[in-house]
């Protein structure tokens, strides 16, 4: 990604954020990315900036509250947290980037982000979804691996490897993302009822391996969003397609982009 990260204001927080491939007209559309539980901006790499290489379309990339340089999140968070960033963040950090035509490209949390926003604000600047390992509810095998993730962080170098994108939010990213997905109050967490609300152009990209969430995740998707969700599950690939399988989930987005009417 070439162009600088800068920090915003939004709801008195500073949050940050980068532009990639500035648009040149407001009313260009533009890939705005929600990262996953643990990212942040640059736990995206170069996929942005590969992205919007291929589309043409500029790419907005921010950090939430606790992740990144953005400023800490107080902890626990809230069950609902999701749903603050999708009804609340999100739309404002819209208004305070001057975007009004928007494809959402979420990972993980981001992509569930996505979906709450589509199906809850149904804000008319948001014209398709792609969503990359999406969840919609809480599995065993989500648990599972997110116990993992706690012993990889408390007695191997997970901490180490995170502290390099989050710095001192090290510890606010990983607890905030883990202690709460981990609340056994969480473990009734369901967003299914915002899907049939949904008439947007959705891309859903799923790997066959994904250590988080099963194709129970992709089949609710694409049942409770309708003919409007098409589906891509990506062989050889766990929770991160855009990672593990860079080259593949780069053509499927480009290729649904492509599908998109007035694309520019």
């Amino acid at each position: 990604m070439t162009n600088e990260t800068k920090l915003i204001k939004v709801n008195g927080i500073s949050l940050e954020a980068k532009w990639v491939n500035a648009r040149s007209h407001q009313n260009d559309r533009v890939m705005v990315f929600l990262h996953e539980g643990l990212g942040c901006v640059s736990m995206w790499r170069d996929f942005p900036q590969n992205l919007s290489n291929r589309t043409g379309l500029s790419s907005f990339v921010y950090s939430r509250q606790g992740y990144g340089k953005s400023d800490p999140v107080p902890l626990p968070r809230n069950l609902d947290f999701m749903h603050a960033e999708g009804l609340d963040v999100l739309p404002n950090i819209l208004d305070v980037e001057g975007i009004n035509r928007a494809i959402l490209v979420g990972h993980s949390d981001g992509a569930s982000i996505a979906l709450i926003n589509a199906g809850g604000a149904r804000d008319s600047r948001i014209e398709a979804l792609v969503l990359l390992a999406a969840h919609v509810f809480n599995e065993d095998i989500t648990v599972k691996s997110i116990k993992e993730a706690k012993k990889a962080f408390k007695i191997r170098d997970l901490r180490e490897k995170l502290a390099k994108y989050h710095g001192t939010n090290v510890d606010c990213a990983f607890w905030g993302w883990n202690d709460i997905w981990l609340a056994p109050e969480f473990k009734e967490w369901n967003i299914e009822s915002y899907l049939a609300n949904i008439i947007l152009p959705s891309l859903v990209v799923q790997g066959e391996d994904d250590q988080y969430g099963t194709s129970a995740q992709v089949n609710a998707i694409q049942t409770g969003i309708g003919p409007e969700a098409k589906v891509k599950i990506i062989p050889n690939c766990g929770h991160s397609p855009q990672i593990e399988q860079k080259d593949i989930t780069l053509e499927v987005i480009a290729r649904f982009i492509e599908t998109l009417s007035n694309n520019k």
